[in-house]
């Protein structure tokens, strides 16, 4: 079988391929505004759980991303999924990748800081790999991958500060982060078995997604979290925030990753998770003035060391000995 390559790509000696300079400016400033979205959007979590309760956040944030996908829908002249049984899995999908995650990160950041939320994002593929593996049998657990988890969970002993004892709210709030990286791990496996490959577009989908989110938080919010705020009593930086999580988060940061899988691959747009620790702790030391102790940012490090193990990430060298990721 041979390799083809287009003028945006270099054949390399072992066969496969890496990108020339022309197609990484095709993909990597979407890729960079993407993990600044994604990674500043726990800053947003953290000014909005200030006066809304998590569950009408959630509500909030799910309402400005349905608006914005509703509109890029009209736009394209796009529509909704007409199959029932995709809209099935998709209810499953909002439940366990939006509502519960959405909801679970603003209690967790009621106790812990917007940093260590970003921290705990970053380890849902060590939860992920696991469950595809036994659960949805969509990979193959191997050697090397056993060896990334034992490495990632390592990092997450360190990030817990296991040594230290633990317990009390600081304890609450972080199991409550890793319990939203768990269901983020449910999902993806689930998409990838049950909606990946199925007619329509990523947009549409997503918008059916959100639609079913919205809903379910309708009955939810109310419930259990009380009547629903006044707008008119918010302040200013939170009602930006929950536009923010919404129309950035959700809306455009979709269409950025969708731009991202077509140009680069699937496995370049989930290396995202490599930056979004980064962008989290810059702007919550900076911006929130939050604390970072030591074993954090290296907790962190081991974890995405264990993430890239897992995930058999290494670097090829160019014959020129030149090294590529």
């Amino acid at each position: 079988m041979t390799t083809q390559t287009g003028p945006d790509i270099q054949a390399l000696p072992d066969g496969s391929r890496t990108p020339s300079h022309a197609e990484l400016r095709r993909w990597l400033p979407g890729y960079l505004v993407l993990a600044v979205i994604w990674g500043t959007s726990f800053l947003f979590i953290k000014v909005g759980v200030r006066e809304l309760h998590p569950l009408w956040l959630t509500f909030g944030r799910v309402a400005a991303g349905v608006l914005t996908l509703l509109v890029v829908l009209a736009v394209t002249r796009d529509r909704l999924p007409r199959d029932a049984r995709l809209w099935g899995h998709l209810s499953v999908v909002a439940l366990v990748g939006v509502v519960l995650p959405f909801t679970l990160f603003g209690f967790g950041e009621q106790r812990v800081s917007s940093v260590l939320a970003g921290i705990w994002n970053a380890a849902t593929p060590l939860v992920a790999l696991p469950l595809a593996v036994l659960v949805f049998r969509t990979e193959r657990l191997t050697a090397r991958r056993v060896a990334g988890l034992g490495l990632g969970f390592a990092g997450v002993l360190v990030v817990l500060a296991v040594w230290r004892g633990v317990g009390g709210a600081q304890l609450t709030g972080q199991l409550m982060c890793f319990a939203a990286a768990m269901c983020y791990s449910v999902a993806i496996p689930y998409q990838k078995k049950f909606i990946a490959g199925r007619a329509g577009s990523g947009v549409s989908m997503a918008a059916a997604q959100l639609l079913i989110a919205l809903a379910m938080l309708a009955v939810a919010a109310p419930l259990l979290g009380g009547p629903p705020p006044d707008p008119t009593a918010l302040s200013g930086e939170v009602v930006l925030c929950v536009l923010a999580l919404g129309a950035l988060g959700t809306g455009i940061a979709f269409m950025l990753n969708l731009q991202v899988i077509r140009v680069a691959g699937a496995s370049t747009s989930t290396s995202v998770t490599y930056l979004m620790p980064v962008v989290a702790t810059v702007v919550g030391v900076l911006i929130l003035r939050e604390h970072l102790h030591w074993n954090q940012p290296v907790g962190a490090l081991v974890v995405l060391a264990g993430v890239a193990v897992a995930q058999g990430l290494r670097l090829r060298r160019r014959a020129t000995g030149r090294s590529t990721p």
